[in-house]
């Protein structure tokens, strides 16, 4: 079925949103119950139809059949498979491959792989490529759970299967007498992933299997001993649980210096990532366990972009365990930052796409917003309120694919000091260099560079750049802005601001020396990723302070922060600062 374009807008605005969150916080969405609580459908079907026709603006789109949950209870009635950009009339960029039909087949036979049947489902369209979400792969348990609840605990106690030092399906006698059941829903699994061609598996679990009653209930791709995964690239990241939250609103929602306890017994999975999938990223992960969530969740956000920037036609799929509180957060945030690239959804609004995220990414995938709520479980808030550390262009994917671009052979120091003499006419580049605009966070020294891309072609052309580049007086520096009083007296200074707002913590500019003609151009992102990002966090604390709202905090000892009204009123723009009574 392609996209309908004709759909009527469902209300618009902090109506719209309003309306959808005062219905997320009243009963979870439930497709097997047609949608929600008694008396909801109406407000459900408007919420669903607004989804499409969001999805529509922007893309050819077909849907999956789930009406009744057939396919999955927790996942939308109508599940979006979108094909291609509409704006691509002519199909001929990233034209889909996949037929819809062979998709619901796949669907419908690999949803036993997964916990609770929540099957691998894309749910954004990047470059061509798939972004997925699901749950984590089905244990022994959990299997058999789903086809007979009697048939885990006929003919033995509960302390038989506790005594058990290693339950998984491949060491148990009594389960490799049915390892063929294994191999074909798995196998079912990853037939579906190669049909979306999805090549990262990024697991946010930090255990590396789920237990239960002494019971493998879940278990993962990473801990497949039979290692049905290995064409796979795996990426443990292991990310902290729901229960986590309540200790990020029991601070006054304050996630700075919030840090996970990495030494519980039940975590046990390491974080894990191949060191080619790292190289672009100024990040040591070695120090995981010392970052507060602020960082944490930073660097990971930053992992995701950097693999779905690749040069390769690989999609990414993000799970944890259920797949309904840490995947939406990250697949949101991926949602978010793409859109304030305007990579997608271009034509949204920040209060549409606002409300797409929250409508599709948590409340029709069957986030438990009403039971995180009652145990102050707050990482669907944390979700929005963490989008004001996203806000610099260090989490562009513009940025960071212009960064990847950069020529082996070159540091960044010497691609900040490039010879005019190399570059071609004084009015135009020569056909050997290209000239990009570049991001170098965590260079050496005290500086932030902004590296350009104008390099010769060939090893040649490259030593001979270096031999003479230093000797130069008419060169390229990209710097931090120093200070009105501090800023060297060059001849011929020239400067051209970059497109950071006031409100970062700093700004750059570019130092040109010499009397060249020739000007670098400013970096070619999209202008405003700060002001998008900033104006669809404001909506959502302004609706959600007027419709969920959140449970009061004792104000801290030293008086640093003390309500969150004072929070909301900082998030909407009220106020500039702090103050106190």
């Amino acid at each position: 079925m392609a996209g309908a374009r004709g759909c009527p807008q469902a209300g618009s605005g902090e109506r719209a949103l309003a309306e959808l969150l005062l219905e997320f916080s009243r009963a979870q969405y439930r497709a097997k119950d047609g949608g929600g609580g008694a008396g909801s459908s109406a407000k459900v079907e408007r919420i669903e139809k607004r989804c499409l026709e969001l999805f529509g603006r922007d893309y050819c789109y077909s849907l999956i059949q789930n009406m009744n949950g057939e396919i999955c209870g927790h996942y939308p009635r109508q599940i979006v498979f979108l094909e291609y950009e509409s704006t691509d009339r002519e199909r001929n960029t990233f034209e889909s491959t996949v037929q819809v039909s062979k998709l619901q087949e796949l669907v419908s036979r690999s949803k036993m792989a997964r916990c609770r049947g929540r099957f691998v489902c894309p749910v954004i369209l990047y470059k061509g490529k798939h972004i997925c979400r699901s749950a984590t792969l089905a244990g022994w348990g959990e299997l058999y759970g789903r086809t007979g609840y009697n048939y885990i605990f006929s003919g033995g106690s509960g302390d038989a299967w506790a005594d058990s030092e290693d339950l998984s399906e491949e060491d148990s006698a009594f389960r490799n007498a049915d390892s063929q059941l294994f191999d074909k829903v798995r196998g079912h699994d990853i037939k579906l992933l190669r049909y979306l061609s999805v090549g990262y598996i990024c697991d946010l679990m930090v255990e590396n299997k789920k237990v239960k009653f002494g019971v493998n209930v879940t278990s993962s791709e990473k801990v497949d001993k039979a290692q049905r995964y290995a064409d796979f690239t795996l990426l443990s990241i292991p990310y902290p649980g729901c229960e986590f939250f309540k200790e990020y609103k029991d601070r006054d929602y304050r996630a700075e210096g919030l840090i996970f306890n990495w030494k519980q017994d039940y975590v046990d999975a390491p974080l894990s990532i191949p060191a080619s999938m790292t190289r672009s990223l100024s990040i040591d992960w070695s120090e995981y366990q010392s970052w507060d969530l602020v960082q944490q969740t930073q660097n990971y956000l930053k992992l995701l972009i950097s693999l779905i920037s690749g040069d390769d036609d690989s999609g990414l799929l993000v799970h944890c365990i259920s797949g309904w509180d840490r995947t939406p957060l990250f697949i949101a945030l991926l949602r978010l930052s793409l859109w304030a690239d305007g990579l997608i959804h271009t034509s949204l609004e920040p209060a549409e796409i606002l409300y797409l995220t929250v409508a599709y990414d948590w409340f029709l995938f069957g986030h438990m917003l009403v039971d995180r709520l009652s145990k102050g479980e707050e990482i669907f808030f944390f979700c929005f309120n963490f989008l004001k550390h996203i806000t610099s262009e260090e989490f562009s994917a513009v940025k960071l694919q212009r960064r990847k671009n950069l020529l082996p052979g070159f540091t960044v120091e010497e691609l900040c000091m490039l010879k005019q003499r190399d570059r071609g006419s004084a009015t135009s580049l020569s056909s050997d260099f290209s000239l990009v605009m570049e991001s170098s966070p965590g260079a050496a020294g005290s500086f932030t560079y902004e590296a350009v891309e104008l390099m010769p072609a060939g090893t040649q052309a490259q030593a001979a750049w270096r031999k003479t580049c230093t000797s130069s007086p008419q060169t390229v520096l990209w710097t931090r802005t120093p200070q009105s009083e501090d800023r060297p007296p060059y001849q011929g200074l020239m400067e051209a601001k970059s497109s950071s707002s006031s409100s970062s913590n700093h700004s750059d500019t570019f130092l040109r020396v010499g009397s060249s003609p020739l000007e670098v151009p400013k970096p070619r992102l999209v202008p405003g990723r700060e002001a998008r990002l900033e104006e669809v966090r404001s909506a959502f604390l302004a609706t959600y302070s007027n419709t969920v709202g959140l449970k009061a905090v004792p104000s801290s000892p030293s008086g640093a922060i003390g309500g969150l009204l004072e929070q909301f009123a900082r998030g909407v723009g009220l106020r500039g600062s702090s103050s106190t009574s």
